[in-house]
């Protein structure tokens, strides 16, 4: 009887000893489960950059990409670009050193790449295209005209996809000092009663549409000027 009440002893000492080592290993596995999720969202959330600018048909397009994308996205406000003579004039500038047209894969877009293609000289420019997927964006009540999803509409790992070839293997940039909004603060920009006055009137010391926001005046300026240059042009806002 004893020999029995030890082996079974025995036996309960192993189940356990299994049961804890399970558990032990089932906190490990969920443990490197957790942690490859977490890479993978650390890993989700880091903007990719993109040197070119890159233009759309709309603000929302923009938002899309600005959510996934480090780079500067231009929009062409749809059709009204064809007769908005001072967005063509920024366009061609803004372009000077390449740019990715991504227009929707609709008859619009195709309208506006076309016109697009026929005010930025064509070596510049790399055409990208998203895939007719039918479907419609979840803020609009109805599927648009061809019922096709646009820019906003497709899917992250997509829009990945099409931008990879200007994704991988590209060169860091030296670093040079961009203009920031507390230099514009500090120029008198923003937050002063006069601001859009002298935003206006540097505008055209450098070509610029006058109606910029601050904001798009601000990427403009980093894009076509060094920090030294737009300094100089505020120099002559009070001359």
């Amino acid at each position: 009887m004893s020999a029995f009440a030890d082996s079974k002893s025995r036996w309960e000492v192993l189940v356990s000893a299994f049961a804890d080592s399970k558990i032990r290993w089932e906190v490990l596995v969920s443990a490197s489960a957790d942690k490859k999720k977490l890479e993978r969202k650390k890993k989700m959330s880091e903007k990719i950059k993109i040197s070119l600018p890159i233009i759309v048909e709309g603000k929302y397009d923009k938002i899309k990409l600005d959510s996934i994308f480090d780079a500067t996205v231009i929009v062409t406000g749809g059709f009204s670009v064809f007769n908005n003579k001072e967005k063509q004039q920024l366009l061609r500038r803004l372009c000077g050193g390449g740019v990715i047209i991504l227009t929707d894969s609709d008859g619009g877009g195709k309208q506006i790449r076309s016109f697009l293609q026929g005010i930025i000289p064509k070596e510049k420019i790399h055409n990208l295209y998203i895939p007719k997927t039918p479907g419609k964006e979840r803020r609009k009540a109805h599927q648009s005209k061809e019922g096709l999803l646009g820019v906003e509409g497709i899917e992250k790992d997509t829009l990945f996809k099409i931008f990879s070839p200007f994704t991988s293997g590209e060169k860091v940039e030296k670093m040079r000092k961009m203009i920031t909004k507390v230099d514009f603060f500090q120029d008198k920009l923003t937050g002063f009663e006069n601001s859009s006055e002298r935003r206006a009137k540097l505008s055209s010391l450098a070509d610029l549409p006058c109606d910029l926001t601050a904001n798009a005046l601000l990427e403009a300026l980093n894009l076509l000027y060094g920090y030294e240059e737009y300094k100089a042009l505020v120099e002559k806002l009070d001359v």
